[in-house]
């Protein structure tokens, strides 16, 4: 193995990236080593890429970006029990403690000790990466690509979105068709909601939302009143459960007004700044049911992810735009902030599996354990 390979990476305090050449990274004792075969570009890869307040404040240049990936286990540390080379992995970005409240209640993806991959800890946006044992995620080759193996973190968001609450014969609005919305979109569908109404502005999301099953979706720009289209669309009742993916200040006002009395809202999307409600109103006098939801649950999220996805009960090849090489990242960049791409998966390695000759053949994953330890 070289010394040696390109990075993607934040070397100062601006908008772009650039590729360097850093030493490979390695193991320490609980450690696994990854080749990378697929890595999928986040949203929070564009607001680095883009130095705005929110990088300004928590990223310390030079650091490797990328969280979401998949690849296969080439070495590992002499502590590591149930990772071996040749699995076929990806992993939670989540580093967390273990011993705090949250990681020993079942509330993991609260730790206030997280660290992140790519945003707290050298990243996936390269040829090789390191994480601890304890994130490993196990795949099966034979029914995941590296692509949509590649983008299991994101689509755990939109599963425990979707999965908080039972949707199955209900109504429901998305608010906003990002790439999370639009896998809450295909989820809800999956689960037997039986309308699917979504909002987005982007002309090219709208149909995406509509290839991932929508049975409406509104455009406030051009359709005039959207509860008002909504409510139409419903038989002339509030939906049932609002899922708000935007954070756009109109499109959680809209949430409150097209809900029914005794409905549920799930706000995920991040609103830009303070956000005003009339909670008497549109709460309390309509007995909803509100929660606020973040992240996903580990790893109890993934389990739901790897039967949705390995099935093909929900199919994402529609959302996946294009595959890149990784001099082509600032040019991605600029399609995902033109709206006219939903996931970018960049291939570090130029899509070749690696070869391990004469080491352990990939296992395939059972589908009762992950590797590391769990939490629930």
């Amino acid at each position: 193995m070289a010394e040696t390979m390109p990075a993607i990476r934040k070397m100062s305090a601006q908008k772009g990236l650039e590729l360097q050449e850093i030493p490979i990274p390695k193991p320490g004792p609980h450690d696994v080593l990854i080749y990378v075969e697929a890595a999928s570009i986040c949203g929070t890869d564009l607001h680095i890429w883009n130095w705005d307040d929110w990088s300004a404040n928590r990223i310390k240049p030079p650091l490797t970006l990328g969280h979401e990936f998949c690849g296969t286990i080439v070495e590992t540390g002499e502590a590591v029990e149930h990772a071996h080379p040749g699995d076929y992995v990806s992993a939670e970005s989540h580093v967390t403690c273990g011993m705090c409240y949250q990681c020993r209640t079942g509330q993991a993806h609260m730790c206030p000790k997280t660290s992140i991959l790519g945003v707290d800890r050298e990243g996936c946006f390269a040829p090789y990466v390191v994480v601890p044992e304890q994130v490993v995620w196990q795949n099966n080759r034979d029914k995941l690509t590296p692509e949509v193996a590649s983008i299991q973190e994101p689509f755990g968001n939109a599963v425990f979105v979707a999965m908080n609450q039972d949707l199955s014969g209900q109504s429901v609005a998305v608010m906003g068709c990002g790439p999370i919305g639009l896998f809450t979109i295909g989820i809800a569908r999956a689960v037997g909601a039986k309308a699917v109404f979504a909002t987005d502005l982007n002309p090219y999301r709208k149909e995406l939302a509509k290839k991932m099953g929508a049975h409406a979706v509104f455009d406030p720009r051009e359709d005039g009143d959207v509860v008002e289209r909504m409510l139409d669309g419903n038989g002339g009742y509030g939906v049932d459960v609002v899922l708000e993916m935007s954070g756009a200040p109109p499109a959680i006002t809209s949430s409150f007004q097209v809900v029914r009395n005794g409905g549920q809202v799930v706000l995920f999307g991040i609103p830009p700044g303070k956000v005003e409600i009339d909670v008497a109103e549109k709460m309390i006098f309509k007995n909803l049911t509100v929660s606020a939801l973040n992240g996903r649950r580990i790893f109890g999220t993934w389990y739901q992810t790897r039967w949705l996805l390995e099935t093909g009960v929900v199919n994402v090849d529609p959302l996946i735009t294009k595959t890149i090489r990784m001099d082509e990242v600032n040019d991605a960049m600029d399609l995902l902030t033109s709206g006219q791409a939903c996931k970018i998966v960049m291939l570090p390695n130029e899509g070749k599996p690696h070869e391990l000759s004469g080491k352990k053949k990939e296992r395939r994953a059972d589908p009762n354990i992950t590797a590391g330890p769990m939490h629930h």
